[in-house]
């Protein structure tokens, strides 16, 4: 009796562990950008593939991170952006190897791209590129026209530093985005300083731009302008350049009356990449690899730009992207455009530090 009650409960315990080993092969924890994917894309995975997805979303670079240093964070899937994120992430051994043998369709990738992520991801190891576009500025025409006039170029950072233009504007909303990177590197093309400055003296002096718009600052997000702007509450926003136009095309839908543009301002702007990379304590990194090869297909992805608005990285889907889309400059900027963007470098640990504390004391105006 004892003998079968031994042998019932061995049986009962391989039982819960296979049962166990096939529940985490059938679940993904994907943490991503809001608006970052089709509507339709994770039920189209799920329905193909029988994994079922969990799906959570964050808006900035800055809290993805924490999460993945605290550690234990659940995700098996992130998209963090290239440079300087990802590349620290590397640095701190926060992401396991890719597995290229289960990605057949990685030889879609754009070889520029892949090749542009080496010197942060040497032989490309940990990085899949996901999409890629600019930051810059998206303005409500009609509303900042009437306020500036018909005479003011409205292809500069002026509109969201120049303090005498910034505080005309304030009227209609200016919003900055929660991004210290983003907004310092701004600054510093606005003042045309170097942007790949991070000492102290350089952070200092674009955090004086900043203070000096401080008081007109409707906002700081990274998110929250795209339906902002679409509905009108604000007419001046700083950000990716999809989520600027995701803004305009919803203004358009909705026929408000709301006429949103999106422009890369002269003095130049940053260009990202944002990226696929599995965390190192990631409990399902084969579904992970499932899904990122799933994204890799020409078919899958190209949708997802039409949706999203930005360029993806998917050199055989580029056919596949709606013509409206694939011919947008905001979207696929054009070669004189591109002359003009700015590659972010990595900080250094101190360097990012400083930064922080000092985004907080902008931000908050202490």
């Amino acid at each position: 009796m004892l003998k079968n009650l031994f042998i019932r409960g061995l049986l009962s315990a391989a039982v819960v562990t296979a049962t166990s080993a096939v529940s985490a092969e059938e679940s993904l924890h994907i943490y991503n950008w809001s608006d970052y994917i089709a509507e339709d894309t994770i039920a189209n995975f799920q329905a193909a593939t029988g994994i079922q997805v969990t799906y959570d979303v964050y808006d900035s670079n800055e809290v993805l991170e924490a999460k993945l240093l605290a550690g234990r964070s659940g995700y098996d899937l992130v998209f963090p952006t290239a440079r300087p994120f990802a590349d620290r992430a590397i640095q701190a051994k926060l992401y396991q190897p890719i597995d290229k043998a289960a990605l057949t369709n990685y030889g879609n990738l754009d070889s520029v791209i892949v090749k542009s992520l080496s010197d942060i991801d040497a032989g490309n190891q940990y990085l899949v590129p996901y999409m890629w576009g600019t930051t810059g500025i998206a303005y409500n025409e009609p509303k900042v026209k009437a306020i500036l006039g018909d005479d003011m170029p409205l292809d500069t950072w002026a509109l969201v530093f120049d303090p005498a233009i910034v505080s005309k504007l304030s009227s209609c909303g200016v919003a900055l985005m929660d991004d210290a990177t983003e907004i310092f590197a701004a600054a510093n093309a606005y003042m045309g300083t170097p942007t790949d400055d991070y000492s102290k003296k350089a952070i200092d002096a674009a955090a004086a731009t900043v203070a000096a718009v401080r008081p007109s600052i409707r906002y700081f997000h990274s998110s929250q302008t795209i339906n902002d702007l679409a509905n009108g509450d604000i007419c001046v926003a700083h950000g990716y350049s999809g989520d600027m136009l995701q803004a305009r095309d919803r203004a358009a839908e909705a026929d408000n009356g709301v006429v949103v543009q999106y422009i890369v301002p002269k003095e130049g702007a940053v260009v990202w990449t944002d990226v696929m990379a599995i965390p190192a304590d990631a409990p399902n990194p084969a579904a992970a690899n499932k899904f990122i090869n799933y994204l890799l297909t020409p078919e899958v992805i190209a949708p997802i730009t039409n949706y999203v608005a930005y360029a993806n990285a998917n050199k055989a889907a580029t056919p596949l992207v709606d013509e409206e889309v694939r011919n947008n400059p905001g979207v696929y900027p054009s070669a004189a455009t591109q002359e003009k963007l700015l590659v972010l470098k990595t900080p250094s640990d101190k360097e990012a530090r400083n930064m922080t504390r000092t985004w907080t004391r902008v931000k908050t105006g202490k």
